[in-house]
């Protein structure tokens, strides 16, 4: 065990308190000068302003403005300052306060070994909450029910599943507290960077300058859940913008002061995914899918295999064309095709394509033809498995019907103008299992998938609960670079009960947002409203 980090809180706010006194003396500064320069011969106005008297007006009014301004903010700092002091004298209180009480007195005289022990057993009751949580290692649970899931975020947005009426998909931080949070642990993310300790790996010859330092502009992105019994944790990603060596940091706060967990440096630039796709005739649907693949994976990528694994003869020919039209035209040869002349099982297609990898160990990612997917998901999904420790189980934003969403145009926009995170134009999958990143010994170890399933669906949620039974962690948290484009579903009548309730749900969630299909529940009877007030006002102006 190690000693937390002291002061990050303290250090943070005071760089900002800095910074803002800083900023504020330069603007006063300004406001010095503009107010001493000298008077033009010919007294002209200011650009815009006609007249002279006008442009004198306007030049103090301009000055009075922000003479207010910069003293709404110097009382401001001054505020915060004084609150920065009263919570440093609370907190000395309480710490006086509890040694006072714990601390046996000789002859009128505090113990200093006993203050030693009480500091010590607060730092031992810190460390057994990141102990008991989930951080480290993965948690035995029962079902996918018991999952706490991540919420990812970057500096300016969080993507949230929990959404209820009021909240979205994607949003920017409105609450202060929840700001002030993300933006303390992503500087104290950086406080561990670019301070490292020896645990970290940091050479002691290697000086401060000849250590690379990151800033808030190299944060790529963070993942953040909360046990409420015990915590929250953060996980925290840097980049800097021309390498691609990753910097990785895990905090907790255990209901008290951040506390660094790990600190790490994560190389991918040599990590192949293999990207395996089941698929049994949708060859327009194939043909959209190569088309992304080409952009991201082949032209900004460049690290990916492509499996493709089709059930039966109808449309394997154009499978085919497609995929030697692509090596033509980009020379790209990472990819194999595996025929299976039988009806269509999505977990023995996926369990086919993992097999058929014959070069040793490889993270593998679980995709469907109808899923669109960006460079930086890569990345993540790179990121966030890691073989014998951990799986990656991203939550895909699944669009609705782009039919009811851009009713009220012509026709609907292209593919890549429809990849916004509104309510109104898709939600998060939390019900999904299907995308996922998972290195094959992990896949193999616990046994696939469970071939008997037949049909559409189930597959992946027995894959899932394997996992969650099991010790690795599994990571699952929404990913705004990972969209299922929206398509015409058919629950077959040979799906069992099971099956078929889940297609019917999973049909109708697809469909629209709830308001959207309010309005074609409710179609007839707004149509009958319209008609009435254009009989009224057709009736007025006839009257």
């Amino acid at each position: 065990m190690r000693m937390p980090r002291r002061g990050l809180v303290i250090q943070a706010r005071t760089r900002w308190l800095l910074v803002g006194l800083a900023l504020l003396f330069s603007l006063v500064l300004l406001m010095y000068l503009l107010e001493c320069a000298p008077q033009t011969d010919n007294n002209g106005s200011l650009p815009g302003v006609v007249g002279e008297s006008m442009g004198k007006e306007y030049y103090q009014a301009l000055l009075q403005e922000q003479e207010e301004h910069y003293q709404n903010r110097a009382t401001s700092l001054k505020r915060q300052i004084a609150q920065l002091k009263q919570e440093l004298q609370e907190m000395s209180d309480k710490l006086k306060s509890l040694q006072e009480k714990k601390s046996p007195k000789v002859n009128g005289m505090n113990y200093q070994g006993t203050k030693e022990q009480t500091s010590n057993d607060l730092l031992e009751f810190l460390h057994s909450q990141i102990d008991k949580a989930e951080v480290s290692v993965g948690a035995k649970l029962p079902s996918e029910y018991g999952v706490i899931p991540f919420e990812s975020f970057t500096s300016m947005k969080v993507f949230q599943l929990e959404m209820g009426l009021t909240r979205h998909p994607e949003e920017k931080p409105v609450r202060k507290d929840k700001r002030d949070e993300l933006v303390e642990v992503i500087e104290a993310g950086l406080e561990v960077i670019n301070n490292p300790d020896e645990e970290d790996g940091q050479d002691e010859d290697d000086g401060v300058g000849d250590r690379q330092l990151y800033s808030e502009n190299d944060f790529i992105e963070g993942y953040y859940r909360t046990e409420r019994d015990k915590g929250t944790q953060y996980e925290l990603f840097y980049k800097k913008m021309d390498g691609m060596e990753y910097r990785h940091v895990t905090l907790f706060r255990p209901f008290g002061p951040l506390m660094k967990v790990k600190s790490e440096t994560v190389d991918i630039s040599r990590s192949i995914i293999n990207i395996i796709v089941p698929l049994a005739g949708r060859t327009e649907a194939f043909a959209q899918f190569m088309q992304n693949f080409r952009d991201v994976c082949i032209h900004q990528d460049k690290r990916v295999h492509l499996t493709v694994v089709y059930f039966g003869q109808d449309g394997l020919s154009e499978v085919k064309s497609i995929l030697e039209s692509v090596a033509r035209e980009t020379d790209f040869h990472n990819y194999t095709l595996v025929s299976l002349n039988e009806e269509f099982n999505r977990g023995r297609g996926l369990d086919m394509g993992a097999r058929a990898w014959e070069k040793g160990e490889v993270l593998m990612f679980f995709c469907d033809v109808d899923v669109y997917f960006t460079a930086e998901f890569l990345n993540s999904c790179r990121l966030n498995a890691e073989p014998g420790k951990k799986v990656f189980y991203p939550v895909v934003f699944s669009l609705y019907n782009p039919a009811i969403v851009y009713a009220s145009q012509d026709i609907p926009p292209p593919v890549e103008q429809q990849l916004v995170h509104k309510k109104d134009s898709g939600f998060w999958r939390d019900f999904g299992f299907g995308m996922t990143c998972q290195y094959r010994t992990d896949f193999l170890t616990v046994g696939g998938f469970d071939l008997e399933v037949k049909g559409w669906g189930g597959e992946d949620v027995h894959l899932y609960r394997k996992y969650l039974h099991g010790d690795l962690m599994v990571i699952r948290t929404p990913v705004p670079g990972l969209f299922h484009l929206w398509h015409e579903k058919h629950c077959a009548d040979e799906l069992t009960p099971e099956q078929y309730r889940m297609c019917i749900q999973s049909k109708a969630m697809n469909e629209a947002s709830h308001s959207h299909l309010g309005m074609l529940v409710f179609r007839d009877e707004i149509e009958a409203h319209l008609r009435k007030q254009a009989y009224r006002t057709n009736s007025e102006a006839v009257g």
